[in-house]
């Protein structure tokens, strides 16, 4: 998949797949006419197929795995950066569902398997930008949220997408900690989670989700700093009002509902201009946007993105 307004990269600046692609599950290519398919991704004990699709323009060298997986913000776990990793085998991922209701024509349970199957499953190489100033450069695998909200058919009064985590401390005792107030619920606006790059995701590098990455599925909205892709959702709401998010409830001087990667506006703790990519020694400039303001910055016509933080 192509998206408009995004140009192809260079075969020669794509770091060679085998050097990233290092776990058990490797993606096993296939070719089909003249598209490459990744075969072998286990869900589940199922295995699908996907477009392997352009870096969307991206240069930047792709962030180990290891890495990916060991460093995470998943306070339902643990607050800490490897907590996460180390508490997730609790998390049972089957069954699963996930709940579409609201203001919808067509409200629906989803089992995962029937999210699997939805769409077809494409590789997106996206950069992933934490509000504490230090950032990712990830293969995630998914298809557009608008794949499975076009399935509810949205009335013409939702305005506002919620998405609610799981809420079970015995699988995840940072739940039993009042950091936040439970479940986490995170949000866009309809046009936001319309956008094709807002994903519904479920997996990285070719594989399934790691718990600790948000198993079984997971929103990545790449130009919004990483708070705003909610993890292991169990309900999406589509709502006429603007949800109160999690963040927004514990900091609402802090966090705002856009989360838009802002440069210009620091955090009241600490200057947003700058970020270190995971392990990397010195900074770089952080990009509107996170780099997305080609595709994204027309949603925001006319908004003082300062106050509208």
């Amino acid at each position: 998949m192509k998206l408009p307004g995004i140009p192809a990269i260079p075969a020669s600046e794509i770091t060679p797949r085998e050097l990233f692609y290092q776990r058990r599950h490797f993606m096993q290519l296939a070719l089909g006419g003249s598209t490459a398919l990744i075969a072998g991704a286990a869900f589940g004990g199922e295995k699908l197929a996907s477009s392997l699709s352009e870096a969307y323009g991206l240069t930047d060298k792709l962030t180990p795995l290891e890495d990916v997986s060991q460093y995470n913000n998943f306070y339902e776990f643990d607050t800490g950066k490897e907590g996460p990793a180390k508490m997730a085998g609790r998390l049972k991922t089957r069954p699963w569902t996930v709940s579409v209701e609201g203001e919808v024509r067509k409200p629906k349970q989803f089992a995962i398997e029937d999210l699997l199957k939805l769409a077809p499953m494409q590789e997106r190489i996206y950069r992933l930008r934490c509000v504490e100033a230090w950032s990712m450069v990830i293969p995630w695998l998914g298809y557009p949220l608008a794949e499975l909200l076009k399935q509810v058919e949205p009335t013409s009064e939702a305005r506002y997408v919620e998405f609610v985590s799981l809420h079970d401390p015995e699988q995840l005792p940072g739940q039993r900690r009042a950091v936040l107030e439970w479940p986490y619920r995170e949000g866009l606006r309809i046009d936001e989670a319309m956008h094709p790059l807002a994903l519904l995701t479920f997996g990285l590098y070719g594989e399934v989700l790691p718990n600790q990455n948000g198993a079984p599925v997971r929103m990545v909205v790449p130009w919004k700093y990483g708070f705003k892709s909610a993890k292991s959702i169990v309900k999406i709401r589509l709502l006429k009002q603007q949800p109160t998010t999690s963040w927004m409830q514990a900091g609402p001087s802090e966090y705002g509902f856009y989360a838009n990667v802002n440069p210009e506006v620091d955090h009241p703790r600490w200057s947003q201009a700058k970020e270190r990519r995971l392990g990397e020694f010195l900074k770089r400039p952080t990009l509107p946007f996170n780099g997305y303001a080609e595709q994204v910055a027309g949603l925001y016509a006319g908004m003082d993105l300062a106050k509208n933080f």
